[in-house]
């Protein structure tokens, strides 16, 4: 078991104290992989460390001072610098300025927010010491005076009864505010709901039939604790700038999928909650209800040997099973395939994966996966200029290289293409055919409702789309009170002919190349699903969110 106590991590230096053991260790990893918390929150959840242990292992981890506050320590024309407002928000009070230096201590010296915001509000440059966030809230107290009498959460909103306000204000995790909230998504059948910081306030919004309304205001005291629970609902882990996860939240005997987006921000972490339909991904072409003529395309596609295939979707996760998808249907007898990424291999075909670690350089890794000879090379996303040449290189050298990109539709991936043909000039002669794809949420058709267009939905249309009637959801029974039934996946396709690289080669932006596929009849996911919201077998809202945008 030595092998999971990593040297110089959190749970190395407690181990190396005596102060958890390999079986901790273990256990504090198992809890983290099932909540998706940090390793040293599951240590405390496990009762196996108190706060103060991981306070103590935390800074000499990081090697930042450690520090038992005291009053005498404090100078308080330093604590005068931030307003309560924001030491209370970020758990952390100034100790002392010398120069344009100023020494804090806080709870959590990984929140680079609350530093960077110090520093703007202060002019100086900020040193932090890690402090127990009891004593931090003590001194608080002692150089801001009290806090309010009523400890509340501060949610303040005229959409909730005040019994709801009272309960929710009163759970200072923020475990009842997201009850609530997640239950107002249902019951109003909201396209989505955002928790949206800004300065010492946390606006709450809504939005439905494209339009976005204020729902509700946090104070921003609590709302660190909020976010944390999220994460650890959601399994988000740490979020560098962008992330995305996923809660399910108990109603009527059921368990209703929520997706989570958080976003970072100089006022804090935005977080975007949307019903999440759960719906697998078609085992087969067959399954994906393709016309006759699209299925001749994927055909041609698949019987490719050679050159760049491109798979774009805005979601990692459907580029994967795009990929894995088109990998099932090729011929790979006699062929060496090997898949770059994280996905899984669903299917009765078992290909070789190598996972791409995070941070890495693809245009390094590609050239030696292709010291083994791959006839077929899958590259899950190529998401940069060096990957994407390595990418054309591959193919260069008579590989079918499968490359993921995540655009959501032919025009971003033509400006994708075009951008690197002016850079690159190999790139003309590879691209061979590119799939796009997106996933749509379908209406239950036992309920759903129709209604003529609002105002706001008519403004947010294609110009030539007359919608005279629409459909929204409603819930029922059968849909388990969510107003939808699954999800389609539109699928649009171009193979490239000889007449198409010619153009490809010469087009001076991407809306050329539209326009000569246009005059050919072409048509792609847009037109489609026009098609399904006349049909009302999506929403005009979802056609918006999930098609247009």
């Amino acid at each position: 078991m030595d092998s999971i106590v990593k040297e110089g991590s959190l749970g190395s230096i407690l181990f190396k104290c005596q102060i958890i053991s390999e079986e901790d260790i273990a256990a504090a990893l198992a809890e983290q992989e099932q909540t998706g918390c940090r390793f040293g929150e599951a240590l405390v959840t496990l009762g196996i460390v108190t706060q103060e242990d991981i306070d103590w292992a935390l800074s000499n981890q990081l090697n930042i001072p450690y520090v038992r506050l005291k009053p005498p320590m404090f100078d308080q024309q330093a604590v005068a610098l931030v307003s309560a407002t924001l030491a209370r928000q970020h758990n952390l009070i100034p100790l002392i300025r010398a120069g344009d230096e100023l020494s804090i201590a806080i709870a959590d010296p990984l929140n680079l927010t609350a530093v960077t915001e110090v520093e703007r509000i202060t002019g100086c440059s900020v040193t932090v010491s890690v402090a127990l966030i009891r004593e931090i809230r003590e001194m608080q107290e002692l150089f801001y005076g009290a806090a309010d009498s009523t400890v509340s959460l501060g949610f303040a909103s005229a959409n909730f009864p005040p019994q709801a306000i009272a309960a929710i204000n009163e759970d200072l995790s923020g475990g009842k505010l997201l009850d609530y909230l997640l239950l107002f998504i249902l019951q109003q059948k909201l396209a989505s709901l955002s928790l949206q910081p800004l300065g010492e306030t946390v606006i709450v919004v809504g939005r439905r039939g494209g339009v976005t309304r204020e729902i509700g205001r946090l104070a921003a005291a609590y709302y660190p604790e909020v976010v944390q629970r999220t994460r650890k609902l959601a399994r988000l882990g740490e979020v560098e700038l962008t992330g995305r996860g996923e809660l399910a939240f108990a109603w009527k005997g059921k368990n209703i999928p929520f997706q989570v987006a958080s976003l970072r921000s100089e006022a804090g972490e935005h977080l975007t909650f949307r019903m999440h339909v759960a719906a697998p991904f078609p085992g087969s072409v067959a399954d994906l209800g393709l016309s006759a003529e699209k299925l001749g395309q994927f055909g041609d596609l698949a019987a490719l040997n050679r050159g760049l295939l491109l798979v774009a979707a805005r979601e990692r996760e459907i580029r994967q099973m795009v990929i894995n998808l088109y990998l099932q249907e090729c011929d790979t007898t006699g062929k060496t395939v090997m898949v770059l990424g994280e996905g899984t291999n669903p299917g009765e075909k078992r290909f070789p994966r190598v996972a791409v670690p995070r941070h890495s350089e693809l245009g390094a890794l590609i050239p030696g996966v292709l010291d083994h000879d791959p006839d077929i090379l899958a590259i899950e996303d190529v998401a940069d200029g060096h990957g994407f040449a390595a990418a054309c290189r591959a193919a260069l050298r008579g590989k079918l290289v499968v490359a993921g990109v995540g655009f959501a539709d032919l025009a971003g991936t033509f400006k994708h293409l075009l951008t690197f043909r002016d850079k690159l000039q190999m790139i003309p002669l590879q691209p061979k055919g590119i799939i796009v794809c997106r996933g749509v949420r379908t209406l239950c058709p036992d309920c759903r409702e129709q209604g003529p267009p609002s105002a706001e939905e008519l403004a947010g249309l294609a110009a030539e789309l007359h919608v005279p009637v629409g459909c929204r959801p409603v819930g029922c029974a059968s849909c388990d009170q969510t107003g939808y039934r699954g999800k389609r996946y539109l699928l649009e396709m171009l193979v490239f002919d000889e007449e198409m690289r010619k153009r490809f080669a010469s087009a001076r932006d991407d809306r050329e190349v539209l326009d000569y596929l246009r005059g050919k009849g072409w048509s792609g996911i847009v037109e489609e699903g026009k098609t399904l919201v006349v049909e009302g077998e999506i929403s005009i809202e979802d056609y918006q969110t999930s098609i247009l945008t």
